[in-house]
């Protein structure tokens, strides 16, 4: 196994300086030699400007510059500094207060890579490597950093991941968790990965026919829009063996349809977080058990527990609480949230679940979704599963808003054609008189933050 990253690049490259690495449809490729080549440049450029070891350094970049973005992450990485990468999606008033909370010193654009003659000195496995930043849809962006050896550990093994496939393709954007699990991808697994700079379902589609991919991954809204635009009817998908969505739940009926749309595929539902990586869950699509999340992966552990720690029997609903099977992340600048997220190996989720007599693990809600509706608490994430069972709705959302009485009450946001009236009744069989919404709206789309996530506060101040 290798001990970082940079390591397993220098070794591809070595070995195979000619294969394909990385390509973004319509843009161009990159091969593991001009990657090792370039980054090299990079940090030797970064290096003679006078950026020392621990020094972070952003990246701010969009989807059309994934091989841009690929040569600066690791030109930063040789030069022993660290990697901020952010999307260039952003607003300016947010990259800014993200790099002033880090203490960024410099920032790189697509066309701003410093280069120069040399071969830096190899960063060790402690050392700090990236700092990512949360999504904040429930609160103030924390950055979580990981060092050398968590972004590199299970990679450099004999056998590499996905050997079914040639072509890897996936739709993440830079910035986020996922992406930079494709970027890992692109070193350590056997295919090559191939991405677009924007994603629209027929252009997926048709990336995915043109290159034949074994392996697809994506986020469960592009696999509701996918389905909603019916680009799968249009486009071969028939090379697609492996399906895996992350960085969300994936609705049940969602799973179900993606079968079909995929029919040599196995739909993989992968359950992990920026904080927890590289633990994870993994649950391959089950009708029996159509919205667990699956069981741990990749050499770690998962519980539910109560805020302590202290595990709770099966079917008991509390904290969802990963172990990570190498050092874990932190918050970076924040010691205080990272005594309270990061104990002993384990990393609060955040997440309200129970795990089944089998060890699979079912997700209740975020523990900031859950509304607490007079004396009840409500999962927004079993109303819409229910919601989701009406044949005319694409996409749902529910959450709390205020109410007089009760505190706060159910209100829920579609995507689609359902006739309010007619999904009130559709729902009255499937929901207790608790978990049914007060306020339903219409919406053309849902509101996201950057990485793809349904903005909640966004929807609130729709209703209020």
């Amino acid at each position: 196994m290798s001990t970082t990253l940079c390591e397993l690049l220098r070794a591809r490259a070595e070995a195979e300086p000619d294969r394909e690495a990385m390509t973004v449809s319509g843009v161009g490729t990159l091969t593991f030699a001009e990657w090792q080549r370039r980054s090299d440049a990079v940090a030797a450029g970064l290096l003679g400007r006078g950026v020392a070891r621990g020094e972070r350094i952003g990246l701010v970049f969009g989807n059309a510059d994934w091989l841009e973005y690929a040569v600066a992450f690791f030109g930063v990485l040789k030069a022993g500094a660290v990697a901020v990468p952010l999307s260039d999606r952003l607003s300016r008033a947010d990259t800014d207060a993200m790099f002033g909370h880090c203490g960024a010193t410099l920032v790189l654009r697509p066309g701003e890579l410093p280069t120069a003659e040399g071969e830096p000195a190899p960063p060790g496995a402690g050392d700090l490597a990236q700092i990512l930043y949360t999504s904040g849809t429930t609160g103030r962006p924390k950055g979580v950093a990981a060092t050398h050896g968590n972004l590199a550990h299970g990679w450099g093994g004999r056998r590499r991941p996905f050997a079914h496939s040639r072509h890897l393709a996936h739709a993440f954007p830079i910035g986020t968790n996922a992406g930079q699990w494709m970027l890992a991808n692109a070193i350590g697994a056997h295919p090559a990965v191939v991405t677009l700079g924007r994603f629209t379902p027929g252009r997926f589609a048709r990336m995915i026919e043109q290159y034949r991919a074994g392996t697809v991954f994506l986020v469960p809204t592009m696999a509701i829009e996918l389905l909603a635009a019916g680009a799968h009817t249009r486009s071969d998908l028939s090379s697609v063996l492996l399906l895996g969505s992350a960085a969300a739940p994936l609705p049940g009926k969602v799973a179900a349809e993606l079968t079909t749309a995929f029919p040599k595929a196995t739909i993989a539902n992968y359950y992990t977080s920026t904080e927890a990586a590289p633990a994870q869950t993994v649950m391959l699509y089950d009708a029996q058990r159509p919205s667990s999340v699956g069981r741990p992966a990749s050499g770690g552990a998962v519980k539910v527990a109560t805020a302590d720690g202290e595990p709770v029997p099966a079917h008991t609903t509390g904290e969802v609480w990963m172990r990570s099977p190498t050092a874990t992340r932190s918050y970076y600048g924040d010691d205080a949230a990272s005594e309270t997220v990061f104990r002993g190996g384990w990393v609060r989720m955040g997440d309200l679940g129970y795990l089944d007599e089998d060890g699979y693990l079912y997700l209740v809600d975020r523990e900031s979704d859950v509304i607490k509706s007079g004396a009840h608490k409500v999962s927004t994430l079993h109303v819409e599963e229910a919601v989701y069972q009406h044949p005319d709705v694409v996409e749902a959302a529910a959450f709390g808003v205020p109410h007089s009485a009760l505190g706060k009450a159910v209100a829920v946001a579609v995507v689609g054609t359902v006739d309010h009236a007619d999904l009130r009744t559709f729902l009255k069989d499937r929901l207790a008189p608790h978990e049914l919404p007060h306020h339903l709206l219409t919406l053309d789309a849902l509101p996201r933050n950057h990485g793809g996530k349904v903005d909640k506060r966004a929807l609130r101040e729709v209703v209020l």
